[in-house]
């Protein structure tokens, strides 16, 4: 809900493209800056604890937007430098919060099902807030929905508290933070399997998940509508990823999520393609849900992946990649995204978003079909030591 309404108090008051990208990349930057520490931090200290004080952080932070709205709701900068607070407050969560996950599940071979049932919740309330959102914001105002918001989170920090996990047993940590950090993304880059799906996600967040960002410019601009036809298309695009969720929730544990990946970016690449121009409201809906479909295994079957090939000790700060993957190039490319559809327009910008997913998809195909390949055993070179030693 709070997500639904900044983009709609944004664009609402400037009419900007590019301040769309901008509060989007407010959001998410600050957190790709500090996840990498906050990986760290996940990995030295009781994730639990550290979860729990970002979530009263995060209170704090819904607490004060809904002030500022209420007493100037123009006031777009504050609103953009409430969104950066957020942004760093999420550098510390995220990574917490998913590594908390493979602590939470007793048996592990039901780790990828577990990902992807709190994939599903996420997604759940993607489905659910912008909608309510958009009809909270046009009944009672966006200081209701943001006040909402703020009161949401006794919910969260009480379950929190009625969590029963097992006692924190601190490990030595003989290198300082920074040398844990260097430590994690050596790890990263020397471990081919971890390497290939992290840059394959930067690729993909850089260049096509931005196409959220142009949601409000569909919403106002092409369709015509309110905040309530923004909360439906944002609606759409979480039933797409919260069925893409339970899909991903049901699957057998010994199925290949590679390939289920791979062919899930070009159904995410044919939707964009197909939403990009549609010329009626509701089979836009439809299309951009069957996008929002294949757009859940971007980030789900990572971390799947990821949770599962990396070594225990290194799970918080390999996840911490993860969101700088995923969270540090969105920003960015929602900038990309703003500044180009102001040149070519919207409808054309995410048509490119499109085609170019169809491109990794082309690419993460290569990539699986060279790693099963047998590999040839190369034969040693003499060193110029051993052909004299022959020679004589």
């Amino acid at each position: 809900m709070q997500k639904t309404a900044v983009s709609w108090v944004i664009y609402s008051t400037t009419n900007s493209k590019l301040m769309l990208g901008i509060s989007v990349f407010a959001t998410l930057f600050p957190s790709a800056l500090l996840t990498s520490i906050g990986g760290v931090v996940s990995d030295r200290y009781d994730r639990y604890r550290v979860l729990l004080l970002t979530q009263v952080l995060s209170m704090i932070q819904a607490i004060l937007l809904t002030a500022v709205v209420y007493f100037q709701a123009d006031a777009v900068w504050t609103i953009i430098g409430l969104s950066v607070l957020l942004g760093l407050i999420n550098g510390f969560d995220v990574p917490a919060r998913q590594s908390l996950v493979y602590e939470l599940v007793d048996n592990k071979a039901d780790l990828p099902n577990a990902v992807a049932l709190n994939s599903s919740m996420v997604n759940l309330s993607k489905l659910i807030g912008p909608a309510l959102a958009g009809l909270v914001i046009e009944s009672l105002g966006e200081v209701v929905c943001f006040g909402l918001n703020a009161v949401s989170f006794i919910a969260v920090i009480s379950t929190l508290l009625m969590l029963k996990l097992p006692t924190f047993t601190p490990r030595p940590h003989p290198k300082n933070i920074l040398g844990e950090l260097v430590e994690g993304f050596a790890y990263a880059k020397n471990t081919e399997s971890i390497r290939f799906i992290l840059s394959r996600l930067a690729l993909t967040s850089l260049l096509v998940l931005p196409f959220t960002t142009l949601m409000p410019v569909y919403a106002k601009d092409i369709f015509h509508g309110t905040a309530s036809t923004f909360g439906l298309i944002d609606s759409a695009i979480g039933l797409g990823a919260f069925v893409g969720a339970l899909y991903l929730a049901s699957l057998k544990p010994t199925t290949n999520l590679n390939n289920i990946l791979a062919i899930n970016t070009f159904v995410f690449g044919a939707g964009l393609i197909l939403f990009s121009h549609a010329p009626w409201y509701p089979l836009a809906l439809a299309l951009i849900g069957v996008g929002a479909f294949g757009m859940m295994s971007q980030v789900t079957i990572t971390n799947t992946l990821l949770q599962t090939q990396s070594d225990p000790i290194m799970r918080g700060r390999v996840i911490s990649l993860f969101v700088m993957a995923n969270a540090g190039m969105q920003p960015l490319g929602s900038l990309l995204v703003g500044t180009i559809s102001e040149h070519i327009g919207v409808q054309n910008t995410v048509l490119i978003q499109g085609l170019l997913a169809l491109g990794i998809g082309v690419y993460h195909v290569r990539h699986l079909r060279l790693a099963q390949r047998p590999k040839q055993a190369v034969k040693p070179v003499p060193t110029a030591v051993q052909e004299a030693t022959l020679t004589v």
